[in-house]
């Protein structure tokens, strides 16, 4: 019979406010670098699509493969995957950095599918107005197809964040720190059915409020 020793409730905070500031720094470095890579890689892949402003097969179907090979193993086969290029990349294979560089990928592959699905959207009429009037490739992707296509991008950034927050709990095996963290070693290492509660809480809470507000600012954004 295994004893069930969990952490008294008032000291419970003690434990998850730096838990929860761990994720946040985690999921706020990897976002970043999602949308300064995922977002050009979206476009290159949807501009040099037979729909696209510079039609290229062979540079569609190597970038479109990159992506796709970004999203083709589950997380944790990923975070195992990358383990030798963690090594070299940050000196060590668990912690927190070794978090960042399978996150990364997976959020970048998933964003860049997001990206090109957005901008897919935005009515041709509107980029053959744009071409028909003069205006320079560069001038149609930011005036026109990601102006148009922000609540996708919206909306995709939401699902991505909350992906993010997901796969930050997963990393939780490796070191990671945060919640996710905290929950393997206190709630299922140490059985501690407080700590498990608290932290299955917040995430639910936070994934909760994300979606909320996300949905209410696409709403916003298409009116």
């Amino acid at each position: 019979m295994i004893a069930l020793i969990s952490t008294p409730w008032p000291d419970v905070p003690s434990l998850l406010g730096p838990a929860l500031g761990e994720t946040v720094r985690l999921v706020a470095i990897v976002m970043t670098v999602v949308v300064a890579l995922g977002l050009p890689l979206g476009l290159l892949i949807f501009n040099t699509s037979p729909l696209g402003l510079a039609p290229h097969r062979l540079l569609h179907v190597s970038v479109s493969w990159i992506s796709n090979l970004g999203r083709s193993l589950p997380f944790l086969v990923l975070m195992a995957a990358v383990i030798p290029a963690t090594k070299v990349l940050f000196g060590t294979t668990v912690g927190f950095q070794a978090a960042l560089l399978p996150m990364a990928i997976a959020g970048v592959a998933f964003f860049s599918r997001i990206t090109e699905n957005a901008v897919r959207e935005v009515p041709r009429e509107l980029l053959d107005v744009g071409l028909a009037g003069g205006s320079t490739r560069w001038q149609i992707v930011t005036g026109i197809q990601l102006k148009e296509a922000v609540p996708g991008l919206v909306a995709g950034f939401t699902i991505n964040l909350i992906a993010m927050i997901e796969y930050s709990a997963i990393a939780g095996a490796i070191g990671s720190g945060g919640v996710g963290y905290l929950a393997v070693n206190y709630g299922y290492r140490r059985f501690d059915q407080n700590i498990m509660l608290a932290c299955i809480v917040v995430l639910v809470a936070i994934v909760q409020a994300l979606q909320f507000s996300g949905d209410r600012a696409v709403r916003a954004l298409t009116r």
